[in-house]
């Protein structure tokens, strides 16, 4: 009896805007400033009021919050701008995100529903935003984060020229 290998799924072809890196930093920044000026205000009134502290307190507060806030700032975003990507084909669309927890999702064009394109405050910013494929799906929607307005814009009205197209539960 032949053994088949399962096929290997290639990575979508098209990078999302270098951008999108400054916009996930500046997320990174903003997830992880609440709780640094937390840590800052701990180190200063415990300096104030509990010198004594500092010995053990200090240490604690550098390994268990500033260090990995630190490291998720710097590495983060160019991780993710590695691992996402998106291409537009004949009968799908296919994206790639993540950066710890990787996920690749292929939405048959037949399945979708309606396309968004979304632009929060930050990425208006950074000029960069995410296109939004709803499908007739329990899996969730399919994310493309990080294009520019212009891809993002063009890329929306493929998919949705594509879809009108494609016969099936989409027309």
């Amino acid at each position: 009896m032949p053994t088949h290998a399962a096929p290997r799924l290639r990575p979508p072809r098209h990078r999302v805007d270098p951008r999108a890196r400054r916009w996930w930093t500046a997320q990174a920044v903003t997830v992880t400033g609440g709780p640094v000026l937390v840590a800052v205000a701990l180190l200063v009134l415990a300096a104030l009021f509990f010198p004594g502290t500092l010995v053990w307190l200090g240490p604690l507060v550098l390994v268990v919050l500033l260090l990995p806030a630190l490291a998720y700032v710097l590495v983060m975003p160019g991780w993710r701008y590695r691992v996402h990507a998106w291409e537009l084909g004949g009968g799908a669309v296919y994206a790639a995100s993540g950066w710890f927890w990787q996920r690749r999702r292929i939405a048959p064009l037949s399945r979708v529903q309606t396309v968004d394109t979304v632009r929060g405050p930050l990425q208006q910013r950074f000029g960069v935003a995410t296109v939004v494929v709803t499908t007739a799906s329990t899996a969730g929607d399919v994310k493309i984060a990080g294009l520019s307005d212009a891809d993002a814009e063009e890329l929306a009205r493929l998919i949705g020229e594509a879809a009108q197209a494609v016969p099936g539960d989409a027309t």
